[in-house]
């Protein structure tokens, strides 16, 4: 498919068709081991794959958990492999809050509605698109690409790309970068086209706090109320004023939208991101370490005190800044409340510069001529964050030209996900480029 300006898809597109039929495949994780359809989604993967001539392989991390894995062989092995890589788990969807079925696949008003529209199972339908097309036409890339499609990214990747490099490192020899999600896509700034390039992605800190009173009848007069001492300390974490820390990426990045936006440089970085438009929600929170609450226990009659309550704080660290961070935490909570650490994620940084990046930015300017491109740090987590402990280097890119107004960071776990057809087909093209010229 040659996606040309002013192309408006139809939703017939083998990419469109690809992307609806994966997410008519209701592959929920649940988290904790609970998740269904994975198999089902890797078996209908390997099967396209297959049809064009390529290899699949398929390694079951658990019963239903699965990850394909194929490589597509260059012309010269010598050179580094490159690993692009989608999951094909996807969060719960409450289908009352829906005005579609999130597993239908909806087309309409131009987009494709569904769960995974954008997390990730668009990126899977191009990866899968291009692939197909480019092997139908001969084509043979320069390096080896490795294509893989992992289960277990919406919990802790336990069953996915941590079970691949810790089981099977060695479908990925060879390989030294690779792309995925949350980044590649536009944002308008000052009227102009701006692809943000994921570079970099913060630490992640799940933090189980406890603290312990005593029980006692809720008439009574309770000194030691294990409610009250928890709830003060997560609300002075909560509302710890953490201070903006800028880190190679997200200075580059504030040069360039300074130089785009007509910004001072005594502007506020955050103003500065705000240029972004919606796309802030995934831009500003780049600048500084976020911590929130997310879970409270405690109590289990109205007219009892509870001896016991504990509660979680999702922290996202800058990279090298987890240390630092946890400290405060600790700080922040007092010698009274138990931390245990639930998940730790290290926060990763590569640079803005290299043959792969002049490679992503020439084949976006290939059908956006006029389009800059910057790097950015997202706040969120992605499998790039576990290969980067085998010392490949991760970069978000699955590309989509979005229309201005459209608010991409809602639809990522959000009700009524959607993706634009046309956004789709550009990504197509976009990565047939990439792997045909990198």
């Amino acid at each position: 498919m040659n996606y040309q300006p002013g192309y408006e898809a139809s939703g017939s597109e083998e990419v469109c068709r690809i992307a609806q039929d994966l997410i008519r495949i209701d592959t929920t994780n649940h988290g904790e081991g609970n998740a269904v359809g994975e198999a089902k989604a890797s078996e209908y993967v390997a099967t396209l794959l297959q049809e064009v001539g390529l290899e699949p392989q398929i390694f079951e991390a658990a019963p239903g958990r699965t990850n394909v894995i194929a490589r597509w062989c260059g012309e010269d092995p010598e050179l580094p492999a490159l690993l692009v890589h989608a999951h094909l788990d996807v969060v719960p969807a409450d289908p009352t809050k829906w005005t579609v079925d999130p597993f239908g696949g909806v087309i309409k008003d131009g987009m494709l509605w569904g769960r995974g529209a954008v997390d990730m199972k668009d990126m899977a339908a191009m990866m899968l698109a291009a692939v197909r097309d480019l092997v139908r036409q001969g084509v043979r890339p320069k390096r080896d690409i490795v294509l893989a499609f992992f289960a277990d990214e919406e919990d802790n990747s336990s069953q996915g790309s941590l079970y691949m490099i810790e089981n099977h490192p060695e479908v990925f020899a060879n390989v030294d970068a690779a792309i995925s999600e949350v980044g590649g896509y536009s944002v308008e700034v000052n009227g102009r086209q701006v692809f943000l390039i994921q570079t970099g992605e913060k630490g992640i800190l799940w933090l189980r706090l406890h603290a312990s009173g005593a029980t006692s009848h809720g008439s009574q007069v309770n000194d030691d109320n294990a409610i009250m001492a928890l709830a003060d300390a997560v609300g002075r974490i909560g509302r710890e004023p953490w201070p903006i820390e800028l880190t190679a990426t997200t200075e580059a990045l504030l040069q360039r939208l300074r130089e785009i936006g007509g910004f001072s440089e005594d502007v506020d970085p955050r103003e500065v991101t705000a240029a972004t438009g919606s796309c802030a929600a995934f831009v500003t929170p780049g600048l500084f370490t976020v911590a929130n609450v997310t879970q409270f226990n405690a109590g289990y009659m109205a007219n009892i005190v509870p001896g016991e309550a504990s509660a979680f704080i999702d922290v996202r660290i800058l990279p090298g800044q987890r240390d630092d961070v946890l400290a405060r935490i600790r700080e922040l909570a007092g010698p009274d409340i138990e931390i245990e650490i639930y998940h730790d994620v290290a926060g990763t940084e590569t640079t803005f510069e290299g043959p792969l990046v002049d490679a992503m930015a020439d084949s976006l300017k290939r059908f956006c001529p006029e389009a800059d491109v910057a790097p950015y740090l997202i706040p969120g987590g992605t499998d790039n964050a576990f290969l980067a402990e085998i010392g490949i280097r991760g970069y978000g890119f699955s590309p989509l030209l979005l229309p201005p107004d459209f608010n991409f960071p809602a639809m990522f776990h959000g009700h009524d996900e959607r993706v634009p057809l046309t956004a789709m087909v550009f990504g197509q093209a976009v990565l047939s480029d990439l792997l045909t010229n990198y």
